[in-house]
Order: C-alpha cells, then structure tokens, then sequence
C-alpha cells in the first residue's frame, strides 16, 4: 500500500469506529480487527501504520467526529508530512480544502470535564491520552517478581506493588512460555492495587459481585496464596467463562463462579446474604480511567449513559451491602475519574446506610489521594489507571 492509501483506509476504519461510538457498536479494536481481515492484501508494515493513523486520530480529538476525514484532518493540520500524503491519488485520499469541517481537537468537551472529580486538573491531561505501559502481576502460586524480573530484564517494579513488573507498552509478553505456566497474568497497576485495598485473609469467605473475566478474581486468589473460597458472580456468560481456565492456569482451585440472570441477583443470591467476609464490586462505569487504553471511550460518554452507569453502581452497592456479614468490609471500585461515579457515590451509599464507615488506610504509603472518603488514583499521579477505590466497614 502506498502511503496515501494508508491514510485513505484510516479514514474509512474512522468512519466506522465513530458510527460505532455514536450508536453503542462495538468498541475500536474489534472494528479494526475486522477492517484488516477484510484487506488481507495489507502487510505487517500497513497494518501497523494505518493502526497509529487510526488511534493517533482517536487521542486527538474529543467527541465522536463528523467523519473519519475530519478527524484524520484535525491531525494533518498540525502535521505537514501527513497532509502532504492528501494529494487525490488513486486510492489516497482527496487533496484538502480550507473550509472542509475539522473535528474538534483536545482531552474531552467542557460539559464531560466539567464532570471530573476535583483532583483531576490540567497537569493530568496529557498524562490521560498517553500510551500506557504493560503491567504484569506476579501469581504467587506459580512465581514472584523476581522470577519476572529474569524473564523480562527490561521492565521495572511498580511503586506500591510486591507483585507488579512493569515492561514498555509494546512487549509481547504474553507470547512467552511463563505466561502459559501461570507465572504471570497483565493486569494494569490500578486493578492490582484495588485487589491489595481489599484486605482479603486467609481463610475468609469473599464475594467478586461484577467479576468479569476474572483479573481481580485472581490477584485476590494469588494474595492469599489460594487459601480462602471466592465466589466469583457476573452477568456477561462470554466474559465469566473465561475465568474457570484462567484460574486453572493460575493454580487457583478455591474459585467458584456463579451466572448472574439480570434482575435475579438478589434471588440467586438469597443463601449467601449476611455471610461475606469481603466483597469488591467492580462496577460497571464509564471507564473514563481507561482511555489510555480504550481512548474511544471519550467518544460514547453521553449523559444518558452515565446516568444508566450510577444507577447500575447504586444497585450493585446496595446488593454488596447486603452480602457483607456483620464487621465485614466491602470494597467499591471503578475505573472512572468522574466524582459522580466516584466519591459522590460513596458518600450517597453512606447515608443511606447508617453505621457503616469508610476506611482511611487502604493504599501502600505515597499511592493515590483522598478523594472524599474513598482515594483517586490517576495516570499522572500514579502511572497507572484512573481508578476510585473506597473500602466501606460493616457495623457490627
């Protein structure tokens, strides 16, 4: 391909990706997954210079554009040596007009800034878009990071974490033979942390009410070193059957999952109310912490859909609640910046129940800030997600 075809077929991957966003399709990757199937003439090289016009375009501009041109033109108008490649030749794309529209370039629009919670300022901003890095966690079972420390020589431990390896975004580390052993899984550093503020023992009974395909399931299991039963509930049956053979890899044998139907958590639930010792919930959210990874996100966050969120995060803390026994702790988590999903959210859950608190101790020293009565962690602050963490205490 050409470079100008290049630019031409990142245009078109845009065109969809922001159809996508608008109308809640699927997400960007899986849509340039399927773009590159459907041009098998393209080679590695292609492949990889129309993915960084893609997601180069993608962290440029804010809202979902009027067109994948207007969003490859928001770049081009700061990059001479891409604009050049505008030149109308066959199969590039079409030579550019001054007054053709220009997608709108920056973090996010005002009204979605204006929803952050108060610690996320300007400095953060560059840090949000930036390419993050690749975070492993040790599995205690299997291995330490000293082991991963000799496997990948290149990386660096993460502040705050005795589990965590961090190597540069690029590195293939699942392809290595440690990781089909279980030595290791990629986790980002928040998700890691959330399962160190959880304070999960030995011994204890603990409830992972949104666990997906399982990540946190897992770090839970590798602290305590497989010694406690968890039970591990989600709704999504494609993203939970992943986790009984990561957990088979892991060596975690203490894991039991249970499918959720919507609408019948609590009924499905009846016999385990009251009896938790620990319960996280990772609830589903805007995932605004995570656009360093998934920057698209920016372009799905309406306000109708962050109001489907914090309802569905009232729910879930309701029903978490009710799973804790007396003296019990439950640990809220969202990887969001957004103070509704966040410390608003805390701060609504504890009036509505009395006599429970909010712990003040639940992060390694120098790692997140207070955020209301939960911490905020963020890419510029802490090298990793943005993540709310708020461990809440049952009276007894």
């Amino acid at each position: 391909m050409t470079p100008a075809a290049r630019v031409q077929t990142a245009i078109e991957i845009l065109d969809t990706i922001a159809a996508a966003a608008r109308d809640g399709g699927p997400p960007a990757d899986a849509i340039f997954a399927e773009a590159m199937r459907a041009r098998r003439y393209a080679g590695s090289k292609d492949r990889r210079a129309i993915r960084n016009h893609v997601y180069d375009a993608i962290r440029n501009v804010r809202s979902a554009p009027v067109s994948g041109r207007a969003a490859m033109l928001a770049l081009a108008d700061a990059d001479p040596e891409l604009a050049v490649l505008f030149d109308g030749a066959a199969y590039g794309p079409a030579v550019i007009t001054a007054d053709e529209p220009r997608a709108e370039t920056g973090l996010a629009t005002p009204a979605l800034l204006k929803l952050f919670d108060p610690l996320v300022g300007k400095a953060e901003c560059a840090a949000m878009l930036a390419r993050a890095p690749l975070d492993l966690r040790a599995n205690r079972l299997h291995s330490s990071r000293a082991e991963l420390a000799t496997i990948f020589p290149d990386g660096e431990a993460i502040t705050g974490l005795a589990d965590g390896w961090r190597l540069p975004g690029e590195t293939a580390a699942v392809q290595h033979a440690a990781y089909a052993e279980g030595q290791f899984e990629v986790q980002d550093a928040a998700s890691q942390l959330a399962a160190v503020a959880l304070a999960a023992e030995a011994g204890q009974t603990i409830v992972d009410l949104c666990a997906g395909a399982g990540g946190k399931t897992l770090a839970i299991a590798s602290a305590i070193n497989d010694e406690a039963a968890i039970l591990a509930c989600d709704t999504n049956r494609a993203r939970l059957q992943q986790l009984p053979p990561r957990a088979n890899r892991a060596g975690a044998t203490q894991i039991e999952t249970l499918l959720l139907n919507p609408g019948q958590e609590v009924a499905m639930l009846a016999d385990r109310m009251g009896k938790a010792d620990r319960v996280i919930v990772d609830a589903p959210c805007s995932g605004s912490g995570t656009w360093r990874r998934s920057p698209e996100l920016r372009w799905r966050s309406t306000p109708a859909r962050l109001d489907r969120h914090v309802a569905d995060q009232t729910k879930l803390l309701a029903l978490g609640a009710d799973l804790v026994a007396p003296g019990g702790k439950l640990l809220y988590a969202v990887c969001s910046i957004i103070a509704r999903e966040g410390r608003a959210q805390v701060d609504e859950f504890l009036t509505r129940h009395p006599g429970w608190t909010a712990d003040t101790d639940i992060l390694p020293d120098g790692v997140g800030r207070p955020a209301g009565r939960g911490f905020l962690l963020t890419p510029g602050h802490d090298g990793c997600d943005g993540f709310f963490l708020a461990r809440l205490t049952s009276p007894c």
